[in-house]
């Protein structure tokens, strides 16, 4: 291409992920432009097809974390509207987005995934807490997992310590969705690994581990002071083999592209447990995959601003 690269950034939105999503694309915004392209940031409103439209981008980003970002949606409207763009498509996205769904199809793929159960708000209410309550404990005992079906950055998520705090948690969870998934509990490692795909296939990078100051939500995701992040994590060739390797085959299953990263749990016998995928990682100063990339960045001789020029280029160049 012998004119500048113009990269259409599309943030923002109106999901409870907004100031997250925000900070995304002006930190993918600022490493693009270091590169020479040009780089508009584009808020998801009832704007923002006219604006795309007298931009004109070679390629459209799509950085709206939560609902409207992830759950295809976006993605089947710049596809109607025929931008190509970074990430994977609006089927993929679909199945991810759902994290019981996307549990079924994992478990039918050999990966380690969670006993979980999707429970609507409407079925919730009609049988009544206390039926629910006993069947929990019975098949999952405490702690046990609550979170949104649908929704990222741990909004919602409770890990239910004791039978008294479940209805608390349940209610806190249908205020980010309509569906909660009950899942059992996994204790271990916590890690983050980038899954990318520059042309020649998708291929882990080197995974960030997490230890954080009580629980790994929303706050300590992006309010720096109470989590310390290992990259590259401490891991012997077998644990870092084990979840590079369910990162890759969880994008694999899932016919993701592009990019993605998947959160995993290292138990203390040494298995690799599946517990979220995001098809539109945070790209903000705490997230993870950005540091993930630095380090892959590295290994490849390059800057993390070229890394994600890299991205663009395998997307753009013919096959």
């Amino acid at each position: 291409m012998d004119r500048p690269l113009t990269v259409a950034i599309i943030a923002g939105g109106l999901t409870h992920e907004r100031d997250v999503s925000l900070r995304s694309g002006s930190r993918v915004a600022g490493a693009l432009r270091d590169r020479g392209v040009q780089v508009k940031v584009l808020d998801l409103d009832s704007q923002v097809l006219q604006r795309l439209t007298a931009l004109e981008p070679d390629i459209v980003w799509p950085l709206v974390h939560g609902a409207t970002g992830e759950d295809g949606s976006l993605q089947d409207l710049l596809n109607l509207a025929g931008y190509p763009f970074v990430g994977s498509d609006a089927a993929a996205c679909r199945l991810a987005s759902d994290k019981s769904v996307a549990a079924a199809v994992l478990t039918r793929a050999g990966i380690n995934v969670p006993s979980s159960m999707a429970l609507p708000q409407p079925l919730f209410r009609e049988v009544g807490v206390a039926p629910i309550l006993d069947l929990v404990e019975q098949r999952y005992g405490f702690p046990v997992v609550i979170k949104p079906a649908r929704g990222g950055s741990s909004l919602g998520l409770t890990v239910v310590q004791e039978r008294a705090d479940l209805p608390a948690a349940m209610v806190d969870c249908f205020a980010y969705d309509q569906v909660a998934l009950i899942q059992q509990y996994v204790s271990g490692r916590e890690f983050g690994i980038g899954v990318v795909d520059l042309g020649e296939g998708a291929y882990a990078m080197p995974p960030v581990e997490v230890v954080a100051t009580g629980p790994y939500d929303y706050d300590a995701r992006y309010n720096p002071g109470r989590v310390e992040y290992f990259v590259p994590a401490r891991t012997s060739e077998a644990e870092y083999a084990a979840i590079t390797e369910l990162a890759v085959n969880v994008h694999t299953a899932l016919g993701l592209r592009h990019y993605s990263r998947t959160d995993v749990i290292l138990d203390d016998q040494g298995a690799a447990w599946f517990i979220d995928v995001n098809t539109t990682p945070g790209m903000a100063e705490t997230s993870l995959f950005p540091q993930g990339a630095a380090v892959a960045a590295q290994e490849r001789g390059e800057s993390t601003e070229d890394f994600y020029l890299d991205i663009l280029r395998a997307i753009l160049s013919p096959q």
